[in-house]
């Protein structure tokens, strides 16, 4: 190990030094002290070996659990947030091995909106995240099908329905009035997260946006026969979850984990 000031940095025997990953999450438990140590083990470990990864080639990976593919996503957004993103999995080499299939290790459910991308805000890459989008995350047979695509052929172990704040397709739901063409069937699908908001004390489309994100999270872990299969099974997690526009930061709704 070498010592920089504060920070101890590995040094591998032929000389090179651990790979960014690595830097960032020890950047990222220098700034987030609570972090579980067992998190930023199942995560660092791997950036530590990737120096050596030139000297023997190294056994696929095991697939992540629900649990550790979720510490996965909140380090990657913490990175985000921090505007530490390491960018991981977007060269040429990647683009490559993705042509003869993927394995991502997370669905996630967003809108549409062109402020909310995914793969930006977890800091994650190619082949990294299975993402269907639609304009306020609602639930319909075409997502459904979608998303049980990833979670049984693809196996993915957790399902992420991500809404963010100021979401207009939310935001009409709750003003009201005539909407035009099928921009309806949107709002229809909306509506009945409004009304369940209304008696709710504080800012009603702010309520609103987190109930509609709990609706669609009810409405994939009940969904039959796949989505509520896996999940009986322990082979699947549903997770709701909010990402404020101006900070960055995807806060998790309780209960965090549906299962």
């Amino acid at each position: 190990m070498q010592n920089f000031g504060e920070q101890y940095i590995p040094i591998c025997a032929s000389g090179y030094r651990a790979s960014d990953e690595f830097h960032a999450l020890i950047q990222l438990a220098d700034m987030n002290p609570m972090m579980e140590r067992r998190a930023f083990l199942a995560l660092s470990l791997p950036a530590m070996a990737a120096p050596f990864a030139l000297a023997a080639p190294t056994p696929p990976a095991e697939p992540l659990t629900a649990d550790a593919a979720l510490a996965k996503l909140k380090l990657g957004n913490m990175r985000f947030v921090a505007s530490k993103p390491i960018h991981p999995h977007q060269g040429s080499a990647r683009r490559i091995k993705l042509s003869a299939g993927q394995h991502p290790f997370a669905a996630i459910l967003s809108c549409a909106d062109s402020r909310v991308p995914p793969e930006l805000l977890f800091d994650e890459g190619l082949g990294d995240l299975f993402v269907v989008r639609i304009a306020g995350n609602v639930v319909d047979d075409a997502i459904i099908g979608s998303l049980e695509y990833g979670a049984h052929h693809l196996e993915i172990p957790l399902l992420v329905v991500l809404g963010h704040a100021s979401c207009g397709a939310v935001t009409a739901a709750v003003n009201g009035g005539e909407v035009e063409d099928h921009v309806k069937s949107l709002i229809a699908a909306i509506h009945p997260a409004v009304e369940k908001a209304r008696p709710m004390s504080g800012d009603l489309t702010a309520n609103a946006i987190s109930v509609n994100v709990e609706q669609s999270v009810d409405l994939l872990a009940r969904s039959t026969p796949t989505l509520a299969a896996r999940i009986a099974e322990h082979k699947l997690k549903v997770v709701g979850a909010i990402y404020d526009l101006a900070t960055g930061k995807v806060t998790w709704l309780k209960p965090a984990i549906i299962s």
